[in-house]
Parts: C-alpha cells; structure tokens; sequence
C-alpha cells in the first residue's frame, strides 16, 4: 500500500501575513500579541515568523506602518491635483473608500485599535499617527494657502480654518465609519462638505 503524502505547505504571503497580524495587533495591542498567537494566525513556525520580520516587534513596525502610510498617500495624491475642488474632493471620498474597505483587505482602524495604546519600545504608535496626521494637515494647509494666493477662495477665506474643517470631517468619518455606518452615509456627508466647501471657491460649482 502507497503511503500517504503530505500536502504542500502553503506559500507564504507576506501581504497576508502583514495583514493577520495587523488584525491582531489592533484587537489585543501589542503586548497583548504573544508570538504564539502570530505563529497560529499566519500558519508560520517561529523561525520562519523572526526570518521574515526579525521579531515581534519588526513586525508590529511593519503591520502599522502599511496600513497607517496609506493615509499619508492619499493627501500625497490629492494635494497633486489642479484645482481645490478636486483636493478636497479625494480627500474626503478617498479617505471614505479606505475606511469602508473589506475586511478581507484592511484590518481595521489604528486610530481606535488596542495598538494605539500599547506598542515597541522603538515605535510609539500614538506620535508616529500624531507625526502622520500632522504631515496631512501641513501638506493640504499648504495647499489651501496656494489656493488663496492664486484666488481660489474667496477674500478672506481662512487657510487655516478650512483646513481644520477638512479634518475634523475626516476624523468623524473614520469614527463613524468604525461604528459600522455604512458606506453610503459616510459618502452622503463627505458629498456634502465638499458642497458646502465649494461655496467658499471663487469659480462656480460644476
């Protein structure tokens, strides 16, 4: 009789491990993570987990990393385009896409995660996302003062104040998007900002 063999063993995918793990990390915080609960999660003994990322740690770096850089990509990106209208208008619909993604491609929200909390003794998770927001709102307020200075907005429009409004929406939709509002009423309210923000612009609405 043949014996049995065995199975392949599965092929590792960093994305989907970085991505097992994240989830994790943002339930149970870092310490709360114990390497035994990533080993299971991501189907990788210990050696092939501290090969891959070097340690725990690296790869707690790694998981917040990914995913809280793509909130800096998308004001990288909009702050790029043309005219206001279309900046604000990415931020606010491109910022709802990310945080309405499936749960089989985004982990959840940092911003409310355990891992804001809890982190590396060579990562504070709480001012590497002050640093991010913080680099957001530089870069569209920047972006906002061009606007003025080109004659965009209308006389006397406050950089700093649209700014600030811009923001503030973009927070409360990531909160409201994490108590399960659906997809289309955050679009609803990032639809109309954008409205009640275009008013402000000197060229009409299209």
């Amino acid at each position: 009789m043949s014996q049995p063999t065995r199975g392949r063993p599965r092929a590792f995918d960093r994305d989907r491990a970085i991505l097992d793990a994240a989830r994790l990390f943002w339930r149970r915080g870092y310490s709360g993570t114990s390497t035994r609960d990533l080993t299971a999660a991501l189907g990788l003994s210990t050696s092939s987990l501290y090969a891959a990322f070097g340690s725990k740690a690296g790869l707690f770096e790694e998981a917040v990393r990914t995913y809280a850089e793509r909130y800096r990509e998308i004001y990288r990106q909009a702050v790029a385009e043309k005219d206001l209208r279309t900046v604000i208008d990415r931020i606010l619909i491109d910022s709802v896409q990310e945080f309405t993604r499936p749960s089989d491609a985004h982990p959840g929200c940092l911003l409310s995660s355990a891992a804001m909390t809890d982190s590396t003794s060579t990562l504070d998770t709480s001012a590497y996302y002050a640093e991010l927001h913080g680099w957001n709102e530089r870069a569209l307020l920047a972006r906002v003062e061009r606007a003025v200075r080109d004659g965009e907005l209308v006389a006397g429009t406050d950089p700093a104040a649209l700014t600030g409004l811009v923001e503030s929406v973009v927070h409360g939709l990531s909160v409201r998007a994490n108590l399960g509002t659906a997809p289309e009423g955050l679009l609803a309210t990032a639809r109309l900002t954008h409205e009640l923000i275009s008013r402000q612009l000197t060229s009409p609405t299209p």
